[in-house]
């Protein structure tokens, strides 16, 4: 609701008393802290009058130490003040001008219900100057003590509390600070020692950053002993030069070196202290050269040296040099093989595995010292011993292989290769008799006892081989080809006995009857076996069977070949397929050059079928190609009698 003089409502022309224009609309003024100045404190005292809070309002702006909660109480108790003032001011304006409203009733406040707060105004000292007595102070200060209550008091308490806290760590802080830029060895942060250090790391160039040392690791524990002294051997044209100078300074010559000193015998010189004999320095080179090669022929696991004399100097050019990826590939894997070594020790191949390694490295001595472990680790492999063997001198081996054949009686192996090492027939068949006497079941070591022996000794052998491992065929099929024919015979059926299913028992028998011309007799030994051999089921494929007729024919048993066709060619054969079937079997036998296999095979396959013309012309060409005229002509009289009307042949 508004006033305005002429208005139409209720006919006023003046406003009534103490009326505040936009009071009623809430328009009233505000001060805000860049207004009032800085925050001042809560006053310490004031009076009723208004000279009273004007002063308490000015010590509370000029002290500057209250509270944010005084300091608003200060700032309220001023707009009311400044709000009191102004209601005087228009109150004493209405009683002045006569109004048609008449006298306001007591403590009636122009636009109080309206939210009307007053209005303030700066001068030219900005906006945080004083304007006068109402302006001075905080925002609420002129207030009175006694309009405080007791949680007033307790705020103020507490906000007082906290400012003093937080001031005594902030003075804390600082005096840390003083105390550390002070005295740097006190207890602060070990950043803040190296701070001005860290500041002047900006200054160093790259060449000084470069050649900063590392620090390493100087600790006793970790130090490495200490490397003797390397000395490097002197060159040839240096000692030939030294040589001339002592015979010179020797004779009286001029060309004595500075600082030396002769001696009776004037080889050698004495130099600041140090005594040379330079006359003895190329025997040592001599006999170090001799050594070397010394032990290049100890190394030689035969006896001989590995050392050309001639081609000495072209074997140095072709010496391979390893470079830095094999030694890498070396280095790791040494560190495989000891990790292999570590967990598993029983291992024999990774003993092995790293003893060759040592070895590709040309570390021999490493080599066979890791062998040698290799044996005590694990004394019960045959494959260790023998490594340590072919590392070791050939003397060196035979120690080994001793100790190994004691450790292990029943190694074949060691018996073998210890026998290799011999140089002399008597002395392998003393090893390999030992050998049968641990081992009277092996078949390996009756086999090379016996191609040492000649024929009766060899004989005797066999006797005993096959007594005392009657399962073996080789041996008595041996036995039999030493033996005359009844004594072959016998021996024959006594391994028919023990080998009831052996086909090369029979297939011998029939050989041995073909060798003296008893033709009807093989027949009937081949027949006879594939009988035997279908009783005790021994299974004998038809493939089987004409691999043996192929290698009967090439052991020179024609009769023998023909005879296995004879019996086992229709073996499993279906009746529609034997014509195409033995036609390719020919063709595979003749491949393989076994023609008088093939050549029983279509014998055999035109009993069955004479009148098949093709099964002619394949024997014709058989026999135009690897026969003679009369077997030619005696096929072809065949066919023409098979087939007399057929105008080929």
């Amino acid at each position: 609701m508004s006033f305005r003089p002429g208005g139409s409502r209720g006919g006023a022309s003046q406003a009534p008393k103490g009326y505040i224009p936009g009071l009623g609309r809430g328009a009233a003024g505000f001060v805000t802290q860049s207004d009032i100045g800085p925050a001042t404190g809560r006053p310490k005292s004031a009076t009723a009058d208004g000279a009273g809070g004007d002063d308490a309002a000015g010590a509370a702006t000029s002290s500057g130490t209250g509270s944010r909660a005084a300091e608003l109480r200060a700032a309220k108790l001023a707009m009311q003040k400044m709000q009191k003032a102004q209601s005087t001011a228009a109150a004493a304006a209405a009683a002045a001008a006569p109004t048609p409203f008449g006298e306001a009733p007591a403590g009636y406040v122009a636009g109080a219900g309206r939210g009307f707060g007053g209005s303030t105004h700066t001068n030219n000292d900005g906006p945080t100057g004083s304007s006068g007595p109402a302006m001075e102070g905080s925002l609420f200060s002129g207030k009175d003590e006694s309009q405080f209550d007791d949680d007033d008091d307790e705020a103020d308490r507490i906000y007082n509390a906290i400012d003093e806290r937080m001031s005594s760590k902030r003075r804390k802080h600082n005096n840390e600070g003083n105390n550390n830029s002070n005295n740097p060895s006190s207890s602060s942060a070990i950043g803040d020692q190296f701070r001005e250090l860290k500041e002047k790391l900006a200054d160093v160039t790259e060449d000084e950053w470069a050649a900063i040392p590392d620090v390493g690791d100087h600790s006793l524990r970790h130090k490495q002993k200490r490397r003797e002294d390397v000395f490097t051997p002197l060159t040839d044209s240096l000692l030939e030069s030294r040589s001339k100078l002592n015979a010179d300074a020797s004779a009286g010559g001029q060309n004595a070196l500075a600082g030396t000193a002769q001696v009776m015998d004037g080889t050698a010189t004495s130099t600041a202290g140090f005594r040379t004999n330079l006359s003895g320095l190329a025997e040592a080179r001599s006999t170090v050269m001799s050594m070397s090669l010394d032990k290049m022929s100890a190394d030689s696991a035969s006896g001989q040296t590995t050392v050309d004399p001639k081609g000495y100097l072209t074997s140095l050019s072709s010496t391979k040099i390893a470079s830095a990826a094999d030694v890498g590939d070396v280095n790791k894997a040494r560190l495989l093989l000891k990790s292999v070594r570590d967990t598993n020790p029983k291992h024999a191949p990774g003993w092995i595995a790293a003893a060759r390694v040592e070895e590709a490295a040309g570390k021999t001595a490493q080599a066979r010292k890791l062998i040698m472990e290799g044996c005590e680790v694990c004394p019960d492999s045959e494959d260790v011993w023998l490594e340590s063997a072919r590392l070791h001198s050939q003397d060196q081996a035979k120690t080994i292989l001793a100790a190994a054949a004691r450790r292990m009686p029943n190694a074949v192996k060691i018996y073998l290769r210890a026998a290799d090492l011999e140089h002399h027939d008597s002395t392998k068949k003393a090893v390999l008799r030992k050998a049968l006497e641990a081992n009277p079941t092996s078949v390996t070591l009756w086999k090379a006892a016996i191609e040492l022996e000649d024929a009766d000794d060899a004989r005797v052998l066999l006797s005993v081989a096959v007594e005392k491992i009657p399962h073996s065929v080789e041996m008595w099929l041996a036995l039999a080809r030493l033996e005359t024919y009844d004594n072959a015979r016998k021996v024959l059926n006594k391994a028919r006995k023990h080998l009831p299913t052996e086909r090369a028992v029979w297939i011998a028998a029939a050989k041995l009857e073909e060798s003296q011309n008893h033709g009807e007799m093989v027949d009937r030994i081949i027949d006879k076996a594939v009988r035997s051999l279908d009783k005790h089921d021994a299974v004998v494929t038809r493939a089987q069977w004409l691999k043996e007729a192929e290698a009967a024919e090439a052991s020179g048993a024609q009769l023998t070949s023909a005879a296995i066709v004879k019996c086992t060619v229709g073996r499993g054969v279906d009746e529609e397929d034997r014509q195409r079937t033995w036609a390719d079997d020919a063709n595979a036998s003749l491949s393989r050059n076994a023609v008088s296999t093939a050549r029983a095979i279509l014998a055999h396959s035109l009993s069955s079928f004479p009148t098949k013309r093709s099964l002619w012309l394949q024997a014709v060409d058989l026999e135009r190609n690897h026969g003679t005229p009369s077997s030619l002509d005696e096929v072809l009289a065949a066919a023409s009698e098979r087939l007399p009307r057929t105008e080929i042949f």
